[in-house]
């Protein structure tokens, strides 16, 4: 279950650090409103890439009306851990430029623990659906969130 709630989210982690450079050459002013412009830009990007997966999820686990309900828990639950790390994101960029190399080290395990308390908070509301879930679907899940896929790409890549 670990692995499952890992892709998940580390799909938002990683995208979102990379999206999220502020300009180091503009004037003070002009930078710190264009990296809030960058960020909201951004922020609204990832929102849509959210929805996005959880409707491709929707999609590939065949979720019934029954089990809608466990579903829109699972869902919002991204979306909270989406905005989590959004902020984490967003704390650490605006103060990027100032920062110390210890700063950077604290704001990297601020964004880690957010990743991490996602995790645990998406494996503990995807568990519920999971119980009710058709033995086809807990197939499907099984193969949806495992690293399978992941390793086939890093060993390919090498």
């Amino acid at each position: 279950m670990k692995v499952i709630v890992a892709v998940l989210v580390s799909a938002f982690v990683f995208g979102a650090a990379v999206a999220q450079t502020p300009d180091q050459s503009a004037t003070p002013n002009a930078s710190a409103n264009a990296t809030r412009t960058e960020m909201a830009k951004s922020d609204a990007k990832r929102d849509g890439e959210v929805e996005h997966h959880i409707t491709e999820l929707h999609a590939q686990l065949k979720i019934t009306a029954a089990e809608e309900s466990q579903w829109q828990e699972v869902a919002e639950t991204m979306r909270e851990n989406a905005r989590d790390l959004d902020r984490a994101l967003d704390k650490r960029d605006a103060n990027i430029a100032s920062a110390t190399a210890i700063d950077n080290l604290n704001s990297y395990a601020e964004i880690a623990q957010a990743h991490a308390n996602g995790v645990k908070k998406l494996a503990s509301a995807f568990s519920g659906l999971y119980s009710v879930m058709s033995d086809a679907q807990k197939k499907q899940a099984d193969v949806v969130f495992s690293h399978h896929d992941h390793d086939v790409k890093k060993v390919a890549s090498r």
